[in-house]
């Protein structure tokens, strides 16, 4: 018996169901306004931006860059279901469900079923989750594909395009460097403001390391310069599996410690700041108490932890304090370093002053609570961070 062979996907092939008699089309959308006078400016009341992740993922277009087999294809895919099917992104962060398209120009359909299969863990696949592995570059129509199936979504909450190298294209002649790689996220740009949704661009960064994650971007300035976020997913040498880098023009600036669970293919979103992570655990225990209780003495947290000895404790705080994570007084207490990014965060939401339900995004009854990229499922070979 012969199998059937299966047809490659692309976006021009996604069926969709033919319009009946009775059924109105979609409404068509107006251009948006871009003068007014001052005071014009000033009277206007504008809508909230809409969060396709609360407080990481705004409407506009997000760079999410990283070396090669960091997980980043896991990470966009693993959000890419949960926004499709409502629930919890990285097992923290509620969204609310809407339609998403995935262009995961890299992979092959076995690939794209096997991990999310992994993700799902037995759940059932949404269906406002379409997945493409063929798509002309934006140049040559690939702006225009993408809008036809915005068009018949008008819900759609995320695109996301993995990888944006396959989709710029040839650059205008005569152009200098920096202008063309504005230029091509300017095709991506004109798409997420027109139709008000978060584009997703999973792009890589350079081999050489930076202070500043943003000059990390592989390309000029013209890429991150044109994009609403950056996000940058990198590998800690401490407990955590990757620390993800977020800035942007509505979204502030912050760092967030993620775990990646093999077995399920999923980013997990830790607790507590991204500095706790970011150290061995002797360092991560003193910090912690001594965030809770500012002021303590080496004695006192060796008293509060008594599976650490009071030498150890004594010579870990000193270092930390040389080292800029704790502050010392003449007195001898420790406390935090508040002047930086070690300052305790309730919620991963707050932290672009968006609240866990955003204002585009209601409470509704029936919503699925349980994280889909939280649930495992079986182990095969593709287990490895991609």
């Amino acid at each position: 018996m012969t199998a059937n062979p299966i047809p490659p996907l692309h976006l021009y092939s996604v069926p969709s169901e033919s319009p009946r008699a009775d059924q109105a089309s979609p409404p068509k959308r107006e251009r948006p306004r871009t003068a007014w006078t001052a005071d014009q400016l000033m009277a206007t009341e504008f809508p909230e931006p809409k969060w396709a992740v609360p407080g990481i993922l705004a409407e506009g277009v997000s760079l999410l860059a990283g070396p090669p087999k960091v997980g980043k294809s896991w990470l966009s895919l693993g959000l890419a279901l949960s926004v499709a099917a409502g629930g919890q992104a990285f097992d923290s962060v509620s969204v609310l469900g809407g339609p998403v398209l995935y262009l995961a120009l890299e992979d092959t359909p076995r690939r794209l079923q096997s991990r999310m299969g992994k993700l799902l863990g037995g759940q059932p696949a949404p269906a406002g989750l379409t997945l493409v592995t063929e798509c002309p570059p934006f140049p040559q129509g690939g702006d225009a594909a993408i809008a036809q199936w915005l068009d018949r979504n008008p819900d759609a909450r995320m695109v996301v395009i993995d990888v944006f190298a396959k989709m710029r294209g040839q650059a205008p002649q005569g152009i200098s460097a920096y202008d063309a790689d504005y230029h091509a996220v300017g095709y991506a740009k004109r798409l997420a403001d027109h139709y008000g949704i978060a584009v997703v661009l999973v792009h890589h960064v350079r081999k050489a390391g930076s202070e500043d994650f943003l000059t990390e971007v592989s390309g000029t300035n013209g890429i991150a310069g044109a994009a609403d976020a950056t996000l940058v997913l990198k590998r800690a040498r401490g407990q955590a599996d990757g620390i993800l880098h977020v800035t942007g023009r509505d979204v502030d600036e912050a760092e967030y410690a993620l775990q990646f669970q093999s077995a399920s293919g999923a980013w997990h979103l830790l607790d507590g700041p991204a500095s706790d992570h970011l150290v061995g655990d002797t360092r991560a225990v003193i910090l912690r108490h001594v965030r809770a209780n500012p002021g303590a003495r080496p004695k006192d947290i060796a008293e509060a932890l008594p599976h650490l000895d009071a030498d150890t404790v004594r010579r870990t705080c000193s270092r930390m304090a040389t080292d800029g994570q704790l502050t010392k007084d003449a007195g001898g207490s420790y406390y935090p370093d508040t002047a930086t990014r070690t300052e305790a965060t309730p919620e991963v939401s707050q932290l672009s002053d968006c609240p866990v339900t955003p204002s585009d995004q209601p409470e509704r009854s029936g919503q699925l609570r349980s994280g889909l990229s939280g649930l495992s499922g079986p182990t095969d070979t593709e287990g490895t961070c991609e």
